[in-house]
């Protein structure tokens, strides 16, 4: 007796169909910077760059001035990201992407927490779509792809001109409510339906709660103070 594939393909059109015609993804989402980092990535990228070049120190000055300028709501976070990339102004595009994966190999691949590692390839095993968002740039974010369970990195976007980098924001820092939106718009564009009832979000920021309250699993990651998500501590 022939198998008939009739009723099993009529159940996935349903749900299809039900779904907006789109495949449901559970998402398992992560912040970086000390979520799956022990430190800030930007800092780290700096004294990466006046490692391999001392001269780089004389950009010392502007990254505290716009370090100060923020601390007294003088700048806004994109303005201050815009002033402190001073030391990257003008670098060929195909120059910095050999940087940046100098600096995933030498220093960013060696303070990423042990347990986030784990729970990336865990999740991934389970079957959730795998995206990491930030607020860091984008330029050098994107060298977490060499961690293969990724499968979707989103930060802050810059411009480039005449194939060399501006240091002009490109939209919107990536926090807060941007990270929803940016979310969203990546989704709609790969025309991924998130099940976010299902989905998983982890960080070590409040400044992230737009995100956490969009999942059904939300985490803090070694957050000190008590709260009513749920607080894994990772090292």
């Amino acid at each position: 007796m022939l198998f008939n594939a009739q009723p099993l393909i009529c159940t996935i059109l349903k749900e299809k169909v039900k779904n907006g015609g789109l495949d449901v993804e559970k998402l398992a989402i992560f912040d970086i910077d000390y979520t799956i980092t022990r430190k800030e990535t930007l800092m780290e990228f700096f004294k990466y760059i006046v490692l391999k070049d001392i001269k780089n120190i004389r950009f010392l000055p502007r990254a505290l001035y716009s370090g100060l300028m923020y601390s007294i709501k003088v700048y806004d976070e994109k303005r201050v990201k815009e002033c402190f990339l001073k030391f990257i102004e003008n670098i060929e595009e195909k120059d910095l992407a050999i940087l940046t994966k100098q600096f995933y190999d030498e220093r960013l691949s060696t303070i990423l927490y042990k347990d986030a590692v784990d729970m990336i390839k865990k999740l991934k095993r389970e079957g959730y779509m795998v995206i990491l968002i930030s607020a860091s740039p984008e330029f050098y974010i994107k060298e977490f792809y060499a961690i293969k369970e990724v499968d979707l990195i989103i930060g802050t976007k810059f411009k480039f001109e005449n194939g060399k980098f501006i240091r002009e924001m490109h939209g919107n820092n990536c926090k807060g409510e941007e990270k929803v939106r940016r979310l969203n718009e990546v989704l709609k564009e790969k025309n991924i339906n998130a099940d976010f009832k299902n989905s998983y979000m982890f960080s070590d920021s409040l400044s992230d709660k737009p995100l956490l309250d969009l999942v059904g699993k939300p985490y803090l990651i070694n957050y000190k103070k008590k709260h009513e998500i749920e607080i894994l501590n990772w090292k």
